[in-house]
């Protein structure tokens, strides 16, 4: 087993957020949907120092019901067996490894052979938009709801997004199609879990 913090993990992250438009039946049962449609988030996610774990992430979560904004994290990929295994055991988040490469603001996934995405983001425009502070990551363990409070402080500000998808691939449900909405957090402090 690999040695990973207890919770919560204090992070610093900067962060490329994509929310796309997508019919609820092709990605999870439980996401809250409107005329049958629901929200997907994919974050492209670097953590870095004077955070407690360096990392890198790719995920997609949607819109789940709770007591606050809640999330189910659909897919997530890591570059850390660490940050594997601690999101496996203490939250129950399906992580999986992959490369992850990041390059200024163009990045690629693939796990294995088999690549997943690869996005590139060009910063626009615009006022800091305000987000929630606070959420919920809900995950089921057997059967058992696992919830965890995630606080955050974050400065989102408006993004253009270039995304190719491997149609193929776990989030070939996207392909295809063009996010509404993208966003780049940079310097976003993260309290995740109890």
């Amino acid at each position: 087993m690999t040695a990973y913090p207890p919770q919560p993990w204090n992070l610093v992250a900067d962060a490329h957020v994509s929310i796309w438009r997508v019919p609820a039946r092709d990605v999870h049962p439980g996401a809250l949907s409107v005329a049958g449609y629901t929200s997907v988030f994919t974050a492209w996610i670097a953590y870095r120092e004077p955070g407690q774990l360096s990392y890198h992430e790719l995920l997609a979560a949607v819109p789940v019901r709770g007591r606050r904004t809640t999330c189910t994290i659909t897919q997530i990929w890591v570059d850390s067996e660490v940050s594997l295994a601690g999101g496996r055991e203490l939250w129950a988040i399906p992580k999986d490894l992959a490369a992850l490469q990041f390059t200024d603001r163009t990045y690629t996934a693939a796990a294995g052979d088999d690549w997943i995405a690869t996005a590139a983001f060009t910063p626009r425009p615009g006022s800091p938009l305000a987000l929630p502070s606070r959420f919920d990551v809900l995950q089921d363990r057997d059967g058992t709801p696992v919830r965890t409070p995630v606080g955050a402080k974050i400065r989102p500000a408006l993004a253009a997004a270039d995304w190719t998808i491997n149609p193929a691939g776990p989030l070939g449900y996207l392909a295809g199609r063009r996010p509404f909405l993208s966003l780049a957090l940079p310097g976003s402090e993260l309290r995740f879990g109890a």
